[in-house]
C-alpha cells in the first residue's frame, strides 16, 4: 500500500488501533496523488470531539492528586493523538511537498504514535482508559490556517511543539514532586523527542523563509489568536531551544512575549 492511503487510513480511522497502525519504514510514496484536505478526523463515538469550554483540563498542580493527574494524562495524549492525525493528514494534504520533508512527517507520526502509547499506560496505571473524559479538538481547532507546508512547520512545529519544550518540563517536575517518576519519565521523553520535532520545523523554516528573517516568516504563517504566544510557556527554556537549533535573535523575540493561553488570556 502506498503511504498516501495509509496517512489518509490514520487520519479517517474509526478506532484507535487505526489511529495507531504503524507505517512501515520501507512504504512507497509514488502515487502521492491529488492534495486531499480531510475536514475532520474519524474517531470512536467516546473520542468525538467536545467543545473547548466543557472540558477541564487541571493546571501541573494537579499533579498532587492522583485523580485529576489522570485528566491530565488524558488530556496530554490526546494531544498526542491529534498529532498523529495531523502529521497524517500533512501526507495528503501536501502531496507535493520535497521527499525528505514527507519524510520527516512519517518519523515524527510515529514518533507521536509511541508518545500517545507511554501516555495511554501511564493513564491505565491510574485506572481509567483513554475514552473516559471528553476531548477537545485543541489542534483541529486551527486547521484553516494550515495551507502549506510552511505554515504546517510553523503552527505544529514551531507553535504547539515549540510550546510543549516548557509544558512537558513543568508536567515533569510536578509528577516527580508528587513522586510519580514514571510519569515524569514519559515527560522527559517526550520533552527530548520534541526538541527534534521543533529541529526539524525549524530547518524547514529556514530553508523556506528567502531572504526574509525567520521570526517575521513564522509570524506571517498564522494569524491570531496562534501565533508566538501560544509558542511558549510561562518559564521559557532556552537550552531546549538552542538545542533544537533556532537562532539567538528567534529565541530572544520568543522570550520577549508573554504566553497566553488558548483564550487569550494570560498564563
Amino acid at each position: 500500500m502506498e503511504l498516501r492511503e495509509l496517512a489518509r487510513g490514520i487520519v479517517l480511522a474509526d478506532s484507535l488501533a487505526g489511529k495507531l497502525a504503524p507505517i512501515p519504514p520501507r512504504v512507497s510514496d509514488r502515487v502521492r496523488g491529488p492534495a486531499l484536505r480531510i475536514a475532520a478526523p474519524g474517531r470512536p463515538r467516546e473520542l468525538r470531539i467536545a467543545s473547548a469550554k466543557s472540558v477541564r483540563v487541571p493546571p501541573a498542580a494537579g499533579m498532587r492528586d492522583p485523580a485529576q493527574r489522570a485528566r491530565i494524562l488524558h488530556a496530554l495524549g490526546n494531544h498526542e493523538l491529534q498529532a498523529v492525525e495531523l502529521f497524517a493528514w500533512a501526507l495528503v494534504a501536501f502531496p507535493d511537498a520535497p521527499r525528505l520533508f514527507r519524510r520527516g512527517l512519517v518519523a515524527i507520526l510515529g514518533d507521536e504514535q509511541r508518545h500517545f502509547r507511554l501516555y495511554q499506560a501511564r493513564l491505565a496505571a491510574h485506572g481509567h482508559q483513554f475514552g473516559d473524559f471528553a476531548v477537545t479538538g485543541h489542534f483541529w481547532n486551527h486547521l484553516g490556517q494550515i495551507s502549506s507546508p510552511l505554515a504546517f512547520a510553523c503552527i505544529m512545529g514551531l507553535t504547539f511543539e515549540n510550546a510543549n519544550l516548557d509544558f512537558a518540563q513543568d508536567y515533569a517536575r510536578a509528577a516527580r514532586a508528587a513522586g510519580d517518576d514514571e510519569t515524569a519519565r514519559v515527560l522527559d521523553q517526550v520533552h527530548r523527542d520534541e526538541i527534534r520535532h521543533v529541529r526539524f520545523a525549524w530547518r524547514w523554516l529556514e530553508k523556506w523563509r528567502g531572504e526574509a528573517p525567520a521570526w517575521e516568516v513564522y509570524r506571517r504563517s498564522m494569524s491570531p489568536p496562534l501565533g508566538p504566544a501560544r509558542a511558549r510557556g510561562r518559564e521559557l527554556c532556552t537550552d531546549s531551544r538552542r538545542a533544537a537549533g533556532l537562532d539567538p535573535d528567534f529565541i530572544a523575540r520568543l522570550a520577549e512575549v508573554e504566553p497566553r493561553r488558548p483564550s487569550g488570556a494570560p498564563r
